[in-house]
């Protein structure tokens, strides 16, 4: 009778340890703010939510009052919580379509290793000169514009950013590009120190190669180096068009999350403008969200930029 009281115990321990290590998360918290908390469905335990944390089918979300909360789903798709109080995983599953995400999964784990400090991803700034940080123009330039000295750029919209003159109170900014015969073909002028052009523009369009550069208005000793923008031509961006096409067809929604992982598809293909408009896209929807700001800052101290 004992020995077959141990044997039925020993297996019920088996099968209980075996669910427990079967059971694969369903999301994975790519981005927290607020004071959220998860309600863990096996133990039935409330904790906070953090970043990178996992969550069970079984699990329930508390979000604060003005919270946003960003999930990677185990197949690649993001999803948003940013309405207050109890959600239930099962409920947000059913919002997400069924099939595979294979494209998208690659660059949504790009970036929740960047969130997490993992892999080559890991110490942006420590690793800046070993990773070949890209070339700055003149660097006595009196302004800093985010930007390598040369660049090119696949999408005609671009966000451009700089840092601003501390010096000059309440300062405009003058934007002016030219063309290769150092003619100017386009000039903005703004207070802020981002500037969102369409290369697409009347003045712009027929121009494969320009010459950017920024200095306060009125003031010619305070001004950016010149910066280089290349179109790339229709033969260059084929392959990368290819894949774009099925990142896109996978998360067609335009979310800060799925922000982030074009700027991880762009960043790959070595397309440093593409994948700054895009971190700075995302900043712009959800700019109180400090792992944003924290996986941006990164990107540019990896690159050089800051």
């Amino acid at each position: 009778m004992r020995t077959k009281l141990f044997i039925t115990s020993t297996l019920l321990i088996f099968f209980l340890v075996n669910t427990s290590y079967g059971q694969s998360f369903v999301f994975r918290v790519l981005a927290s703010k607020g004071a959220n908390q998860v309600k863990k469905g096996q133990s039935g335990e409330t904790i906070p939510l953090k970043t990178g944390a996992t969550l069970m089918s079984g699990d329930e979300l508390i979000a604060a009052s003005g919270a946003y909360i960003g999930l990677m789903h185990k197949s690649g798709r993001t999803i948003e919580v940013r309405n207050p109080g109890v959600t239930k995983i099962t409920d947000l599953e059913t919002k997400l379509a069924k099939s595979q995400s294979s494209v998208a999964n690659k660059y949504a784990q790009f970036v929740m290793n960047k969130m997490q400090g993992e892999g080559e991803s890991s110490n942006y700034r420590r690793n800046m000169k070993a990773t070949g940080a890209v070339e700055r123009a003149t660097a006595s330039a009196s302004l800093k514009v985010l930007l390598p000295s040369s660049v090119d750029i696949l999408n005609p919209e671009a966000i451009i950013r700089w840092e601003g003159a501390s010096e000059v109170e309440d300062a405009s900014y003058v934007v002016s590009i030219k063309n290769i015969f150092d003619e100017e073909i386009y000039s903005a002028e703004t207070t802020d120190t981002s500037l969102n052009i369409n290369f697409e523009d009347d003045n712009l369009a027929n121009e494969r190669l320009v010459i950017l550069n920024v200095q306060v208005k009125d003031n010619d000793e305070l001004k950016s180096g010149d910066y280089g923008i290349k179109r790339m031509s229709a033969d260059d961006a084929a392959s990368i068009n290819e894949n774009l096409l099925a990142l896109k067809s996978e998360i067609a929604e335009d979310s800060p999350l799925n922000n982030l992982i074009f700027a991880s598809f762009y960043e790959e293909n070595d397309l440093i403008l593409d994948a700054m408009t895009q971190y700075e896209k995302a900043l712009i929807a959800s700019p109180d969200v400090e792992d944003f700001k924290t996986i941006y800052n990164d990107f540019l101290a990896k690159n050089g930029l800051k």
